[in-house]
């Protein structure tokens, strides 16, 4: 079965030769530093708490970045319609400049905290607002191979940000991890300014504030409930069963809202055809695939051969190389044919087989072997990956690109957060009755990454279900 997901294009802003170009590396220098920071700081977290203290809210300097970027990020397509992509774009890389300075001159965790919470903020435009701009920077033939190239970008920074945090700090400390992001964030606004032209899309109409705050706590309440569940606090404790009511609660009222608002930040009209319900929960599984499979494959690295953190994080290249070639390929080939859905249903596929292997793991088994592996999973992920953000946007309207777009990658970003709390709770399970020491971790972890085959295959259903057409079609 075939299916060619597209809709008329707007009219192809990208007139402006050479600027283009320019543009576009304004925007993915500003999507690599997104994604950068929401992992090079892990590894430097000992040298922080050894510096600042406060070893007991030292986590936070993570989870306050990844909760006010998810929350965020869905707000800033509506936002850019209203006030234009390039003012918007250039604004949040300022505000996430400007967290990244105030990280580097902390001095003590809160002050840390804080300042990584108003980074979080600016970069969540940091992914949402290139997506959606080079959807319009470029003709709609060409969408899917641009996209393609932005796969690339997250799986470069996923990978590569534990590697770069790793090597900054022991050359000059943890406060470069930050200080490194002004000279780039200052270039990614210096080319977006300069070379960035495209038409507002907005009218007059204003900003869904109340939809955008009920969004942002039901996202922060089900985060919370994530990390803190079985964890911090007990999965019947007072704490994370009010979490759960928050949830519920906030998630009916944003239905409820939206149904009535003016200017809805995600209009309900979209969810009419049967694109954007499969493609949005279809991506959130991708995510937390993502998440956990990107963060704990280098702990069992560890582990199984004794590598350190470098090392752990070299030994992903099969998988980052791999996803990026096929992201890359699988873009131009789709974007060639306008078929997306056998490319789809195949990368789902190829994720079952590649969680199946990953799970089969002992610690005898030649990293040769787990190479090959890794190929495997990343060769499925690169055919996901930016694919499932095309499918939505091609199924909306353009005057809905934006919410749509901002819709999916933030859906995306919640998954993969989800993702690497539920493989962690999975883990800490795993290892309740096997003792402590780097042979139970071992073991445990591709117990824990069995869990990806049953959920590949529900990503398997839903992208058999992805319409043939969208109703922009008929």
């Amino acid at each position: 079965m075939s299916v060619s997901l597209t809709q008329a294009a707007p009219a192809d802003p990208a007139e402006g030769g050479g600027k283009v170009a320019l543009a576009t590396a304004g925007l993915l220098i500003g999507m690599l530093l997104s994604v950068l920071d929401q992992t090079v700081v892990a590894i430097a977290l000992p040298d922080i708490a050894a510096d600042l203290g406060g070893m007991d809210a030292i986590g936070w300097i993570v989870t306050s970045y990844v909760l006010a970027s998810t929350a965020t990020g869905a707000l800033y397509g509506r936002v850019s319609d209203r006030f234009g992509r390039r003012p918007v774009f250039v604004t949040a890389v300022a505000v996430f400049v400007a967290g990244s300075a105030l990280c580097g001159l902390a001095q003590t965790v809160p002050q840390l905290i804080a300042a990584r919470t108003l980074q979080g903020v600016g970069a969540g435009a940091l992914f949402v607002l290139p997506t959606i701009t080079l959807s319009e920077l470029y003709p709609q033939r060409l969408r899917s191979r641009v996209q393609g190239f932005t796969g690339g970008v997250f799986a470069l920074a996923s990978v590569g940000g534990p590697l770069a945090g790793g090597a900054v700090t022991d050359a000059w400390g943890w406060r470069w991890i930050f200080y490194v992001n002004l000279p780039l964030g200052l270039l990614a606004m210096a080319l977006t300014a300069y070379a960035l032209r495209l038409p507002r899309q907005g009218g007059g109409g204003g900003v869904d504030l109340a939809g955008a705050a009920l969004l942002a706590g039901t996202m922060v309440s089900l985060l919370l409930v994530a990390e803190w569940g079985g964890r911090t606090y007990a999965w019947t404790s007072g704490v994370i069963l009010a979490l759960i009511g928050a949830t519920v609660l906030l998630a009916a009222l944003f239905v409820w809202w939206e149904r009535r608002a003016a200017n809805p930040l995600l209009p309900p009209r979209l969810f009419a055809g049967r694109a954007l319900r499969v493609a949005l929960p279809a991506t959130a599984l991708l995510g937390a695939l993502l998440g956990g499979s990107i963060v704990y494959l280098p702990t069992y690295f560890q582990a199984a051969y004794g590598m350190g953190a470098t090392q752990a994080g070299l030994a992903l290249n099969p998988y980052v190389l791999t996803f990026m070639a096929v992201s890359s390929l699988a873009g131009a080939r789709i974007g060639a044919s306008g078929r997306f859905r056998p490319y789809l249903i195949a990368g789902a596929a190829v994720v079952v087989l590649g969680f199946a292997l990953l799970s089969r793991l002992t610690p005898g088994t030649p990293y040769a072997v787990l190479a090959l592996e890794l190929a495997v999973l990343g060769a499925g992920f690169g055919l996901l990956m930016q694919n499932l953000v095309v499918v939505a946007q091609n199924a909306a309207p353009p005057a809905d690109l934006a919410a749509t777009t901002s819709a999916t990658v933030s859906v995306r970003g919640l998954g993969l957060s989800l993702g690497v709390a539920v493989f962690g709770v999975l883990l800490t399970r795993e290892l309740h009755d096997r003792g402590p020491g780097p042979a139970a971790t071992a073991a445990a972890i591709p117990d824990v990454l069995f869990w990806g085959v049953p959920a590949a295959a529900v990503l398997v259903v839903l992208t058999v279900l992805l319409p043939r057409r969208t109703p922009a079609e008929g």
